[in-house]
């Protein structure tokens, strides 16, 4: 018999929670497919609400583009107006402008990640989302089809495993990866001014930030979009290195499931 050694004892502690992490989220309240920023606020407002939240990321460091700041300067900007997202998640920031804050990039962009975390959502690092699950009408999304990154960028034929869903999130940013993939296997027409993926357009940033809050919504049942995943699929202005529209459309991205979600409930 082999002596169960300390080394075995880390192993099986690391495989016993995981195990125990992944089997509680395979049916969720809310599936968002990126961990960026809209991603992670939408995420601590819906579990701080008691919602089953699950995040899955594909590369091994949540936080999309907001560790970098802009060309790696590690400070970002915020509008004043989303000054109340960064206060509800305790993230410090300095007033720069009349119109304008700074926080640090990293603070910034793990704070996100420790209070969604600590909120009660899951966060599934290196995990890439291959497809949709569709109801038997074809008339609503309802889960995910996942499988780890690596085995997608080494070309391996390896099948997913799902994730059952009361609603899912597009927050993929520019790629629009979850809507562009609904779209094209399902040929659904989509709630967007083509019916399709309407494209994003080149920078102008007053107007992207505007419309990343205002494109924030359902494009399909099942299926929600937010930050800049949201002008790509409704064809507006990107933002560049400015963040209060992808916070406060992670936080309406919640508040509208969570409309949906206590609608179904009562």
């Amino acid at each position: 018999m082999v002596e169960q050694t300390f080394e075995l004892t880390i192993t099986k502690g690391i495989l016993d929670r995981f195990q125990e992490k992944l089997n509680n989220h395979l049916v969720v309240d809310t599936a968002i497919v990126g961990a960026g920023p809209s991603g992670l606020v939408a995420a601590a407002y819906l579990a701080r609400a008691g919602k089953k939240v699950a995040l899955f990321e594909s590369k091994l460091a949540p936080g999309g583009g907001m560790w970098g700041g802009a060309m790696l300067f590690s400070a970002l900007v915020v509008q004043k107006e989303a000054t109340s997202v960064l206060d509800d998640l305790s993230i410090n920031y300095r007033d720069y402008s009349e119109e304008l804050v700074t926080a640090d990039s990293v603070e910034c962009t793990s704070g996100l990640i420790h209070q969604a975390c600590a909120s009660g959502a899951a966060i599934f690092n290196g995990m890439c989302v291959e497809d949709v699950m569709m109801n038997e009408e074809g008339s609503r999304i309802n889960g995910l089809v996942v499988n780890w990154n690596p085995i997608r960028r080494l070309d391996m034929h390896v099948d997913p495993i799902t994730i059952c869903a009361r609603t899912v999130l597009d927050a993929t940013g520019h790629p629009s990866e979850v809507c562009k993939t609904a779209a094209a296997k399902n040929n659904i027409t989509l709630n967007t001014p083509t019916g399709g993926i309407s494209g994003e357009m080149s920078l102008n940033a007053r107007q992207g930030e505007k419309l990343t809050v205002e494109n924030t919504g359902s494009p399909f049942p099942g299926l929600y979009v937010s930050g800049m995943a949201a002008n790509g699929v409704y064809g507006s202005f990107r933002m560049g290195p400015i963040f209060g529209g992808m916070l406060l459309s992670g936080k309406k991205t919640a508040e509208l499931i969570l409309a949906e979600l206590d609608k179904d409930n009562g």
